[in-house]
């Protein structure tokens, strides 16, 4: 089945972003993908994203579905035809919408679990946090927008993190075959980041020594994209060459440990 372009509208995205020892992050990658590194360190993080307006390229925004939907994210790079290509791996999706963890890996590239999301926003700060389903995750994240990039140590300033996060958008992840990585393109006109203060922010996926040594793993910075206009985009699968998983949770146990009512996740 050829699957279709998406539209929608980033109604939010935070991106909650960890500097990560090189090393462990390459133990959480299926090949051909390796960590793309940042003076030094791994970029790892938690995509917290509500779309709204998503429905096929061809159909009127009043079709449109809205969904509260969250990625774990790794920054890789893999030699493609053409030279180095960069984009993130994603070994969890997950997502408060029925339709999505159905239509995932179906009707649009990426299989989803569920999960609860609880949100509080105000126009100077956001509180997202979720569980997951079959109770391996766990996320409370509190972040207030701030006038500059502040205190990270992979950024020099927001235009900086803006370029990275806006050359990886090609994402892709986990299938429950293992035998192959579903992609999928995130493409905007419109590109356009703010900084975020992190003032809490519990992860048990990063929180994790078994998956992270301590001191492997650090909080270090966030972003917030706000009522951006976007396109998702299939890609091709990408073969793996980690084996057979029987599923994207069991992926996450692979590599050292256990880790809504509308539409479509992302990057």
């Amino acid at each position: 089945m050829r699957q279709p372009r998406l539209s929608s509208v980033v109604e939010r995205r935070l991106l909650v972003n960890y500097r990560v020892a090189p090393d462990v992050a390459a133990r959480l990658l299926p090949g051909p993908l390796r960590p793309q590194l940042v003076h030094g360190y791994a970029v790892a993080g938690i995509c917290l994203l509500r779309l709204g307006s998503v429905r096929p390229a061809w159909a009127p925004k009043a079709f449109g579905l809205r969904s509260e939907n969250a990625a774990h994210r790794i920054a890789v790079e893999w030699d493609g035809p053409d030279g180095v290509e960069t984009g993130v791996y994603i070994p969890r999706r997950d997502t408060a919408s029925r339709l999505n963890a159905w239509a995932g890996g179906r009707l649009f590239p990426g299989e989803h679990g569920r999960a609860d999301f609880e949100v509080h926003e105000t126009p100077g700060q956001m509180r997202v946090a979720l569980a997951t389903w079959d109770g391996d995750t766990r996320v409370d994240v509190t972040v207030e927008l701030s006038d500059e990039l502040r205190g990270s140590e992979l950024f020099a300033d927001l235009a900086e993190a803006s370029c990275f996060f806006r050359d990886g958008a090609k994402g892709f992840s986990t299938t429950s075959s293992g035998r192959h990585l579903d992609g999928m393109e995130l493409r905007t006109n419109v590109w356009h980041v703010e900084a975020g203060r992190v003032r809490s922010a519990a992860s048990s996926f990063f929180d994790d020594p078994d998956r992270f040594p301590s001191g492997s793993a650090i909080l270090d910075c966030a972003l917030v994209m706000r009522d951006v206009p976007a396109s998702w985009r299939p890609l091709p699968a990408m073969a793996s060459e980690r084996g057979v998983l029987n599923s994207p949770t069991e992926a996450l146990s692979h590599t050292g440990s256990a880790s809504g009512d509308h539409e479509v996740s992302s990057p």
